[in-house]
């Protein structure tokens, strides 16, 4: 069931909480009364929309910028872009719910950084074959002058549901898994290619979920736009979280992925789409 903040809940044990103050991202996921959303269980950067999204369990990075701040490129000395891009944080301007709650639209517009305009046409649905919640994007440059998108999709899980023997699987990995405690210290991150599979998606997923009995939350993504599989994970003080992050670019500076050809920008009136789709089993 999909549903938004401002709507009661019903006595559905599985459901969607939208956020229309934070681009229809997701507050949280609910199966069979768990919350899998990290809530509290988060480090701050500072960012007082980004603290409220990271808190949820899908926020969305983009569509001009994605990962810490750069300078604008050709913009006012000191100009950075923000945080994770322009959209979170963002009202959305439109929303229509099916009658089944099985489907949610919304369009969003977006005040870039730089002064363009974008906007972006969301698109949750149920897919009841697969049994798994679909997004789909549609980026739109609504401005005046061209941009390049960045796309980044954070699916963040709260660590204690995980316990020791969770571990990550995914064909984008040599050896095909990992356990979850990846890399040393605290905290810990990685971007690999995503290997694609012949319907054009990949697929990665947190299996042997201790807190969902022994479930598995699986995450999969288009590579034609989303071509990389981010991970991330925090247990730093009170955070305790782990994320899985399609995205539209490796790590690197802005300026190597302009000169590596990489940055391809969308003219006036063009549009780009994106899609992921996630399921608990």
């Amino acid at each position: 069931m999909l549903r938004t903040l401002d709507e009661p809940a019903d006595r559905q044990e599985n459901h969607v909480l939208f956020d229309r103050l934070s681009a229809l991202d997701i507050a949280a996921f609910v199966v069979d009364g768990v919350d899998l959303s990290p809530g509290a269980a988060i480090p701050s950067d500072g960012d007082a929309r980004i603290d409220r999204a990271l808190a949820g369990f899908l926020f969305t990075c983009g569509p001009e910028h994605i990962r810490h701040p750069e300078p604008i490129e050709g913009g006012a000395e000191g100009a950075r872009y923000p945080l994770h891009g322009s959209l979170a944080g963002t009202a959305v301007g439109r929303t229509e719910m099916a009658r089944d709650g099985a489907e949610c639209t919304a369009t969003i517009e977006v005040a870039l950084a730089d002064g363009g305009q974008a906007r972006v046409e969301r698109r949750w649905r149920i897919d009841a074959g697969r049994n798994e919640v679909v997004l789909e994007d549609r980026v739109v440059n609504s401005g005046a002058s061209a941009f390049p998108p960045m796309m980044m999709y954070h699916l963040n899980i709260c660590g204690r549901l995980l316990g020791n023997e969770a571990r990550i699987v995914s064909a984008s990995l040599e050896g095909g898994e990992r356990g979850w405690r990846f890399g040393d210290g605290e905290s810990a991150h990685f971007c690999l290619p995503a290997a694609t599979g012949a319907d054009g998606w990949s697929e990665v997923a947190l299996a042997d979920l201790a807190g969902l009995g022994g479930r598995s939350l699986t995450v999969r993504f288009r590579t034609d736009t989303l071509p990389f599989v981010q991970m991330w994970r925090c247990q730093r003080g009170a955070a305790d979280v782990i994320s899985i992050e399609p995205v539209s670019h490796r790590i690197a500076k802005r300026p190597d992925l302009a000169a590596a050809g990489e940055l391809i920008p969308l003219l006036p009136g063009e549009a780009r789409s994106y899609a992921i789709a996630f399921a608990v089993a």
